[in-house]
């Protein structure tokens, strides 16, 4: 992916860091001074109202970064989202002295960078139109879909209350879906814990 005079540079100048599940890596208000490349694990990354309930954006998983961290470590912004682990993630933190340089430098840091923002850009794109123009029993699917996809499992480590945070809603609505997809047999519900069946079809949009 990476030219090999870049692959020294990142060894030599980003630091790695291990970060434990559910921790936050970067909150509302901070400044950003490096920029984040996944190794391993995923970051769910939210965005908060004016009345303070938050949205899941996007998910960042291994070989990826955050589009809305470059604006913020270039400009010294304050961020304007969380980013919270969503399992051990162990990622590379990249000084911002160095990222305009690699910009210039290197033609795969600059399709990385670009890649990026446009990934990022797409995802969010599809939120809004998720919030927008679906209707939340067909958000809930989808969010579960992600949530098996991206943690490789079937079985979600879950409660109705992460969920409806997840997803701007009330936890007694995201039960009574739930309660629903459990009746229609395409899914189990535990304590904390949603099992998705063969019928619940993850990899299908």
């Amino acid at each position: 992916m990476f030219e090999p005079k870049l692959l020294e540079e990142i060894e030599e100048k980003a630091t790695e860091v291990t970060v434990n599940a559910e921790n936050i890596i970067l909150d509302y208000g901070q400044i950003v001074r490096s920029m984040p490349i996944i190794v391993s694990g995923t970051v769910k990354v939210m965005r908060m109202d004016e009345e303070g309930r938050e949205i899941l954006l996007y998910y960042i998983n291994s070989k990826e970064s955050c589009a809305m961290t470059f604006t913020c470590c270039m400009e010294q912004f304050p961020s304007e989202i969380k980013a919270v682990a969503e399992s051990s993630v162990t990622m590379l933190t990249v000084p911002i002295e160095v990222m305009d340089e690699w910009l210039v430098k290197f033609r795969s840091w600059k399709r990385f960078v670009m890649g990026t923002i446009r990934d990022r850009f797409n995802e969010m794109l599809q939120t809004i139109d998720q919030v927008a123009f679906q209707k939340l029993d067909e958000r809930l699917i989808y969010y579960l879909k992600q949530k098996a996809i991206h943690g490789e499992s079937r079985l979600l480590r879950l409660s109705h209350e992460q969920i409806a945070n997840d997803l701007a809603t009330s936890r007694v609505v995201i039960s009574r879906l739930l309660k629903k997809l459990e009746n229609d047999k395409l899914l189990l519900l535990y304590r904390n814990e949603i099992k998705l069946l063969s019928a619940f079809k993850v990899n299908e949009k």
